[in-house]
């Protein structure tokens, strides 16, 4: 029988009506002092994002894909360059690449993560490319173009391994640029700094995406950069407002892509809920994990190494059946979606870059496999074990093996 009230995939007006009265103040603080673009309201969440995320530098930008555009532009990478990154990820990340002059090229996930496979990182730059001295460049074998940086997504709210990353990045001379868009707050256990570290803290600077459905959501587009970096972060300053080191004083040609005062003041207010949030996606992700564990052979669940401590922007299970199963969800009145249904490699927009079907088979084959379930942090219990019922009788309809097993496993999950 179907959900009568429906659960959404997400909700974004719940918190909005909880928050509602500090989010109107903010507007009505901008009005009182027109003070639009820039000033107080930027300044105070720079200083505060940047000390949630332990990096000394926060500057706010327009978007998550000019975070990443600007981060790769202050960051040096030239021309031209190739930057590594990975195919299962929104095109802003490649966009932001070709954006800043620069070639992606990519290297497959790990299944088990769906994050970079280190391990094919590391083939990449020891067999697909080779050290000129002449140059004092690492250079593509097939193409004869640089490689410049590498740039590893923390798909889904989990951090990719940046010990290993980092690593060969130091050995090979390359940048290191994080998209943390999805993962605002993640943790990475470091064994080489013995500690665990924040998205935002790893990279010679990090790109984040306030887009409204995010972790951290504006009420419209805004965007940030974190940095160790003084000098990145003077030059993104530089870059976001035309070029200018003060106003009229232009030192290099530069876009417009400042952070609005209106939403970083909103940002501000939702700031402060962020830790919480949080902690209230993992419960969830964990009543999943719980409800679902018994039907695992069927529905592929997320992994989460020792190392990680994920934010859970999504959570995307992997189901073989999969328009079945989003049929299924729907008549139950469940919503869901896919992240991402094509890998960037196989994308029209890609095509003239000469990539095949098949190069990248464990990216090509999650693509057919992933939807994501309903995340959110007003998502409750009881509305949870709905959705986990309803999928445990997705699989019942179609496992004869499990299907007198399974409705204990649905009394266990409530």
């Amino acid at each position: 029988m179907s959900t009568a009230a429906g659960i959404p995939f997400l909700d974004l007006i719940t918190p909005h009506e909880d928050l509602q009265e500090e989010l109107c103040g903010v507007f009505r603080d901008a009005l009182g002092s027109a003070g639009f673009i820039g000033g107080p309201m930027v300044e105070d969440f720079e200083r505060d994002f940047a000390t949630y995320c332990e990096a000394r530098y926060c500057v706010g930008v327009s978007s998550g894909t000019d975070a990443l555009t600007l981060s790769l532009i202050a960051a040096g990478v030239e021309p031209g360059a190739i930057v590594v990154t990975v195919p299962n990820t929104f095109i802003a990340t490649c966009e932001a690449i070709s954006q800043a002059g620069a070639r992606p090229d990519f290297v497959d996930v790990d299944e088990r993560t769906s994050n970079m496979d280190t391990e094919k990182l590391r083939d990449y730059l020891e067999r697909d490319c080779f050290f000129d001295p002449r140059r004092r460049k690492l250079i593509k074998r097939r193409t004869g173009m640089p490689v410049s940086a590498i740039v590893p997504v923390h798909l889904y709210g989990q951090m990719a391994d940046m010990d290993v990353i980092l690593e060969l990045a130091e050995r090979y001379g390359l940048v290191v640029i994080e998209d943390a868009c999805q993962a605002h707050g993640a943790e990475y256990y470091s064994q080489r700094e013995g500690c665990w570290k924040k998205a935002g803290s790893m990279g010679m600077a990090s790109a984040f995406s306030f887009y409204p459905g995010k972790n951290l959501g504006a009420c419209g587009e805004a965007g940030a950069i974190t940095t160790n970096q003084e000098e990145l972060a003077r030059k993104v300053r530089m870059l976001r407002d035309h070029g200018q080191s003060k106003k009229y004083h232009h030192e290099i040609e530069g876009y417009n892509s400042r952070l609005d005062a209106i939403q970083a003041g909103i940002l501000q207010v939702k700031l402060r809920r962020l830790p919480l949030w949080t902690e209230q996606r993992r419960a969830i992700a964990s009543r999943y994990r719980e409800g679902l564990e018994f039907v695992s052979h069927a529905v592929g669940l997320p992994d989460e190494p020792a190392w990680a401590r994920p934010v859970h922007h999504l959570y995307v299970v992997r189901v073989g059946d999969r328009s079945e199963f989003m049929n299924h969800m729907a008549l139950e009145n469940i919503g869901t979606g896919i992240h991402y249904p094509i890998p960037l490699h196989l994308q029209k927009a890609y095509a003239h870059m000469g990539f095949r079907n098949g190069q990248f088979p464990v990216s090509e084959k999650l693509a057919q496999e992933i939807v994501s379930l309903p995340m959110y942090p007003q998502l409750a219990a009881a509305r949870q074990e709905e959705v986990i019922g309803q999928v445990l009788a997705f699989v019942a309809d179609r496992d004869p093996l499990y299907n007198r097993m399974v409705p204990l496993a649905m009394a266990a999950a409530r």
